[in-house]
């Protein structure tokens, strides 16, 4: 059987061959993970669809087309397998007894699942060993419920932990003290998609600050009881993803697209949540965002950010979007521009929250404060609609209770 690169998607052409994770030459089962292939969008992952012996075509980090013939599986002769079942079928010692009765299809079974017959208790009439006697033998014991943990907080991000992320490639030919090394296919993707950005928008960016002890007051009085009925952590994506839905809904062209000489206006809220993966940025999608609660929201992006770094997003999961929030702050960003992410119009820039001096009521005081980022495309938002749109986010997040609210 020939093991083949599938139909990732319409945009996908080729792929990039990972590790193997069978050996050419090694006995494979049905659903084992042979290879990983790597586009510029996803990563895939590619299973045994039979049993027998692996042969590899293909080496780590071959660049493969769609369709492609990546090694094969030579599927087990029947008498291999007729062998197998015998030799199961003769456990224990032929002696007279002590073999159990069984019907015909148990010892291949049994061969399969590595099971003794002899182990197993028959529920057959006169003790006879029936397949389901095996399938329910191989069951494992289910685990005990571990208590719920608190999801790990990343490591703070270190000049050696960059350095180590970075290929070693080949010396430099012009400057031994250099290295080169090729681009993978989601960082080329990733430089032409922000290389466009720039070039075929009109991209401007507005900038504001919200003063978030309110909101940090309210998230410190209730995450406990929330994470406790919720199962997940309340965080500050969440509140921004709430208050971005309701600045759109006020402001129609941030959430619109332009489509030749046609502006599009979209009535749902599928808000893209810039993510870091081992392999670069992705945007996931919080589908229909304006129909989810916040504990919905978190435990979502919570999703998201585990799986961006197995590399286990799915295409469709980071296809299309109608606004997208980028929160440069868990890096130790104060101020940005973010680059938008085409056909979308805006992409909300969210920062690293600071206490620093400001006025309230005419008096000096500390409070913590946030940066936040608008950048838009001119051609269809007008500045007086980027700035309303940033001060109404500002809005809502100061006063938190009235988004909780509705009002």
């Amino acid at each position: 059987m020939e093991i083949k690169v599938p139909e990732i998607g319409e945009s996908i052409v080729e792929a990039i061959v990972g590790q193997w994770q069978k050996k050419n030459g090694e006995q494979v089962q049905v659903d084992d993970l042979l290879v990983e292939l790597e586009t510029d969008k996803i990563n895939i992952e590619i299973l045994a669809e039979c049993a027998g012996i692996l042969e590899t075509l293909t080496s780590e980090g071959d660049t493969v087309a769609i369709g492609a013939v990546l090694g094969r599986i030579s599927e087990e002769p029947a008498a291999k397998q007729t062998t197998a079942a015998a030799s199961i079928a003769s456990l224990p010692p032929a002696q007279p007894g002590l073999q159990p009765a069984m019907n015909p299809a148990v010892p291949k079974l049994a061969a399969a699942k590595g099971l003794d017959p002899a182990q197993v208790t028959g529920t057959g009439r006169d003790g006879r060993l029936l397949v389901d006697d095996l399938k329910v033998a191989a069951q494992p014991e289910a685990p005990k419920p571990m208590p719920p943990v608190a999801p790990p907080i990343a490591p703070p991000i270190t000049t050696a932990a960059v350095k180590s992320a970075i290929p070693q490639g080949t010396p430099h030919k012009d400057d031994p003290r250099s290295r080169r090394v090729a681009m993978s296919p989601i960082r080329k993707k990733i430089a032409a998609h922000l290389l466009a950005a720039r070039q075929q928008t009109a991209m401007l960016t507005t900038f504001n600050e919200v003063d978030m002890k309110r909101l940090l007051d309210l998230r410190s009085n209730h995450k406990e009881s929330f994470a406790k009925k919720h199962d997940v952590k309340l965080g500050l994506m969440s509140f921004f993803v709430k208050a971005s839905i309701e600045a759109l809904k006020e402001f129609e062209a941030v959430n619109g697209q332009i489509d030749g000489n046609d502006i599009i206006y979209q009535d749902f809220y599928d808000i893209g949540i810039a993510v870091g993966g081992k392999r670069g940025l992705v945007v996931p999608i919080l589908r229909d965002a304006d129909q989810m609660s916040f504990a919905k929201i978190e435990k979502q992006i919570r999703d998201f950010g585990e799986r961006a770094n197995s590399g286990k997003l799915s295409l469709d999961e980071i296809r299309g979007g109608s606004f997208t929030i980028s929160n440069g702050g868990v890096y130790g960003s104060l101020l940005s521009t973010p680059i938008l992410n085409p056909p979308q119009s805006a992409v909300l820039g969210m920062h690293a929250t600071q206490q620093r001096p400001v006025v309230v009521n005419g008096e000096i005081v500390i409070r913590p404060m946030m940066n936040l980022a608008l950048s838009y495309d001119h051609r269809i938002i007008d500045g007086r609609e980027a700035v309303g749109f940033l001060k109404r986010i500002k809005t809502l997040l100061e006063d938190p209770e009235e988004m909780l609210l509705e009002m």
